[in-house]
């Protein structure tokens, strides 16, 4: 009886020493982490307005993250956001009230950016610094849809052509910003972060060239969306006057707090890995306890 409880005890320490090993193990090797968070979302182009990041909209995101050293990881993310603007907000001395536009936009972005840390990791990811400040820039693609209240119903821009250009409602980004790391646990990070988007687009908000005749437009509807000072009851704008400036790409601003959550390394393979863990624990156990002696 003894023999085989000093048996069972020594089975039992060895299987926690295995499961200590394995830990070990996967707490060297995380790599890869699990981004999520949620901020705001500023706008810039001829509808922004001064002060306009102080109601800005909001925005989410999730995203996967990779390191390949100790100061340098990739990550890509996929970020819903809301942009807007609108003339009737504008100061009095910026002379665009009498413009009357506005808009608003549901877009979406997924990019691909380089990071670096400004102070290296530590030799294992759990020994990492508990502050750290980080700079991004990448590449990415952004898909935008303003939209507009006319007569208390939305209508999408774009399919009106209100300056008489059809143009393509997903442009290229370039995301480039700043931000700062701060070590929550072993497994967690908190990141605050803001980053510029650059893009080669006019048209996020639908205002980029003249305003032109209502004799060119296809519809009443697609002149009355395109020129809105009547309904202040000023006359129509003459064909060829400024309504926007194409010599100035729209942007955005994306300010963030997010949640980075290190991956184990095996968590791809799901339940797999489960069983196959729990089968190489049964064959340890069959190995020193089948008929009560250990096999050699």
């Amino acid at each position: 009886m003894k023999r085989l409880v000093l048996l069972a005890l020594i089975t039992f320490g060895i299987s926690l020493i295995a499961d200590a090993q394995s830990f070990i193990a996967q707490r060297r090797s995380r790599s890869l982490i699990l981004v999520g968070g949620t901020g705001t979302s500023s706008y810039y182009g001829e509808l922004a307005n001064d002060g306009d990041f102080l109601q800005a909209n909001p925005n989410v995101n999730i995203g996967l993250q990779y390191y390949f050293g100790r100061r340098i990881a990739v990550r890509s993310e996929i970020t819903w956001f809301q942009l807007s603007g609108s003339d009737s907000k504008a100061t009095i001395e910026s002379a665009r009230q009498p413009r009357n536009l506005s808009f608003s936009s549901n877009n979406y972005e997924i990019n691909f950016t380089g990071i670096i840390n400004f102070t290296p990791q530590g030799r294992r990811f759990y020994q990492r610094p508990q502050v750290n400040l980080y700079g991004f820039a990448g590449i990415g693609l952004c898909y935008f849809n303003p939209t507009t209240i006319y007569q208390g119903q939305k209508y999408t821009l774009s399919d009106y052509q209100t300056e008489l250009v059809a143009y393509s409602k997903v442009t290229p980004v370039i995301p480039m910003g700043l931000g700062v790391r701060f070590k929550l646990g072993p497994l967690v990070n908190l990141a605050i972060e803001g980053g510029l988007r650059k893009t080669f687009t006019d048209y996020l908000d639908d205002v980029s060239t003249v305003h032109h005749d209502a004799t060119k437009f296809p519809s009443p509807l697609a002149f009355a969306l395109s020129d809105r000072r009547p309904e202040l009851g000023l006359a129509p704008a003459p064909d060829g006057y400024i309504r926007g400036n194409p010599n100035a790409d729209d942007g955005y601003m994306l300010f963030n707090v997010k949640l980075e959550y290190y991956l184990p390394v095996n968590f791809l393979e799901g339940n797999n890995a489960q069983k196959k863990a729990f089968k190489n624990k049964r064959k340890a156990f069959y190995r020193y306890n089948k008929r009560g002696g250990v096999r050699k």
